[in-house]
C-alpha cells in the first residue's frame, strides 16, 4: 500500500490520506487498485477515526486507468483490479468498484480534495466522497467511453443522488472534459478552491470537533436516501436519534457549546 497510497493521522483523529503514484499522475495499475482496497480496510479498522481527507500527491487527484494495463489486464471477465467484474468479491462491489464505494462504505466522513485531472475511475473515486472540494482548473471527465466502455466503477451508484439525470448522461456519452468550476455548478463537487487541500482540512477539523457517533449515525442515513423509502427514512432517523440523545457525547456537545470552550468527545 505503501507504494501508492499514503495514510498520516493527524491531531483529532483526521486521516490524511494521499495517493502517491505521482510519477503517472496516480493512475490506476493493479498494485494501485490494491493499495487504495488495503488502504480503505485500514481505516475501516482504526479506533478513533474521526475524519478521512482524501488526495492525491503530485500533479492530479487521479488520472484513471493506466493505458498500459488497459490491454494487458483488463478484459470482459476482468479487471485490472482484479478478479471477474460480475463476481462480488467486496460485499456488494466487485475489486475495482470498491475503490470508489469503499470510500462511501467508511463510517466516517470522507472529503476529498481534488486538483489536476480526475479521470474516469478518478471521477468516480471523487464522487464516493461525502464532499469533494476541487480547484477551478482541474479537468474532470468520465472517461470511459473514449475506450468503448462504460463507468463501471461505482459511479452509477454514487452520481444519481448528485448530479441530474440528463446532465450525468451527456457527459458520460460525450466523455467530455469539464472545469472544477463547471463540475461544481453541474454538482459534481460541492465546493471550488484555490487551495483544495487546505479547505478540505478546514473542514475537516470542523468535523472532528462534533459528536463521532451522531456523525456517524448521519452518514448512515445520508447514504440511504439513495435506495430507501419514506417510511425506511423515517424509521432510520429515530433509530438514530435513539443511539445518541442522552449519551455522555451528546451531553458534552451541549455543555462545550454553552461554556463556549471545545468538547472532549469520546469514542
Amino acid at each position: 500500500m505503501k507504494d501508492r497510497v499514503s495514510i498520516t493521522m493527524l491531531d483529532g483523529g483526521i486521516a490524511d490520506v494521499r495517493f502517491v503514484r505521482t510519477d503517472k499522475m496516480n493512475a490506476l495499475d493493479a498494485a494501485m487498485w490494491a493499495g487504495i482496497a488495503e488502504a480503505i480496510d485500514d481505516l475501516k479498522a482504526r479506533q478513533g477515526l474521526r475524519v478521512v481527507v482524501l488526495s492525491g500527491e503530485g500533479r492530479a487527484f487521479c488520472a484513471g486507468l493506466d493505458l498500459s494495463s488497459l490491454g494487458d489486464e483488463r478484459t470482459p471477465g476482468g479487471s485490472s483490479a482484479g478478479g471477474s467484474l460480475a463476481e462480488r468479491t467486496r460485499g456488494i462491489s466487485n475489486n475495482a468498484q470498491y475503490a470508489a464505494w469503499g470510500w462511501r462504505e467508511l463510517p466516517v466522513p470522507v472529503i476529498a480534495a481534488v486538483h489536476g485531472v480526475a479521470f474516469g475511475a478518478g471521477s468516480q473515486i471523487m464522487a464516493a466522497a461525502d464532499i469533494r472540494i476541487i480547484h477551478p482548473e482541474t479537468r474532470l471527465a468520465i472517461m470511459e467511453m473514449r475506450w468503448g466502455l462504460v463507468p463501471d466503477v461505482a459511479g452509477m451508484a454514487l452520481w444519481r443522488t448528485q448530479v441530474a439525470d440528463d446532465v450525468l448522461r451527456e457527459a458520460i456519452y460525450t466523455n467530455r472534459e469539464m472545469s472544477g468550476v463547471e463540475a461544481k455548478e453541474l454538482g459534481f463537487a460541492t465546493h471550488v478552491s484555490d487551495d483544495p487541500l487546505a479547505k478540505a482540512m478546514e473542514l475537516a477539523r470542523v468535523i472532528a470537533d462534533k459528536n463521532p457517533h451522531a456523525i456517524r449515525g448521519a452518514k448512515r442515513l445520508c447514504n440511504m436516501l439513495a435506495h430507501a423509502s419514506d417510511a425506511e427514512v423515517l424509521q432510520a432517523e429515530s433509530d438514530e436519534q435513539v443511539k445518541v440523545i442522552r449519551t455522555p457525547n451528546q451531553m458534552e456537545a451541549v455543555m462545550a457549546h454553552m461554556q463556549k470552550r471545545r468538547p472532549n468527545f469520546t469514542d
